[in-house]
This record gives structure tokens, C-alpha cells and sequence, in this order.
């Protein structure tokens, strides 16, 4: 019996993702670099939500203070650029993140660092918006 030949209908459809192997078109077994979970900002935020969180368990003044973080000041023609901005009136104070984190000394430019002058700078308009000096706003006073 002469043999026949295998007709398309015969055959299983293969998907046109793979090739004579099996292998055209497949994923790679090593994806690509994923960016890191946390940026500069998500490390500003979480670092100005931590010192915030102990501010308001500490001082009953600013439970109702809204915190909020903005880039840059408006630029005003003052000999220094400021950190924060309190509106007392709207009971808010805002920390501008480039001033804080780009503007510390030569050689101090790194995490460490740069969490100190965060949480530094959230102690220090805390302090000024209450009306007292940073060294207060701990749980003894």
C-alpha cells in the first residue's frame, strides 16, 4: 500500500508563534531589568509619612495639619531657598522636596543623609508652625 502523504487537515494546527523546534517567538528566560520598587520621591514620601505619623501622636497641634509635599517654591528674590511653607490659616505646611534633598553640604549627599535633612526639615516647620523650637517636639515635652 503506497504510503500518503500528510495533508494539513491532518495534521494538528501548530501556533504560528513557534517555529520547526517549538521555539520561535517564545519569551525570554531572563526578563528585563524591572525599575526599583522605590524612587527618590516614594523615599521622600515614606520619610515625610514616618516623621509626620510620630509629630501627630506627639503634639495634639497638629492633628488636623495637612502636610503636603510640592517640588519647588514659587521663586521669590530671597537670598535663601526655602524649605517648607506654613499656611496657618488653611492649616497646612508644605515641604519642597528638591530644596531639601539637592541643597545639603559637599560630602553629605547620600541616604543617610538625605533622610536626616527630610526629617529634619519636617521636625523644623513642625516646630515653627507650633511655635516652638525642634528640639521640643519630643514625647517629654
Amino acid at each position: 500500500m503506497p504510503r500518503r502523504r500528510a495533508t494539513s487537515a491532518d495534521q494538528p494546527r501548530r501556533g504560528a508563534r513557534h517555529g520547526r523546534h517549538g521555539r520561535l517567538g517564545r519569551s525570554e528566560v531572563v526578563r528585563p531589568p524591572l525599575a526599583p520598587l522605590e524612587g527618590r520621591i516614594d523615599r521622600f514620601d515614606l520619610t515625610v509619612g514616618t516623621a509626620v505619623e510620630f509629630l501627630r501622636g506627639t503634639w495634639p497641634e497638629l492633628q488636623e495639619v495637612r502636610f503636603e509635599i510640592g517640588a519647588m517654591p514659587a521663586s521669590e528674590a530671597t537670598e535663601e531657598v526655602p524649605r517648607w511653607y506654613l499656611d496657618r490659616q488653611n492649616r497646612r505646611i508644605v515641604l519642597f522636596r528638591l530644596p531639601i534633598e539637592r541643597m545639603l553640604p559637599p560630602g553629605h549627599d547620600d541616604g543617610t543623609h538625605r533622610r536626616m535633612a527630610i526629617e529634619s526639615a519636617v521636625f523644623r516647620a513642625a516646630a515653627e508652625y507650633v511655635g516652638r523650637e525642634p528640639w521640643d517636639l519630643g514625647h517629654d515635652h
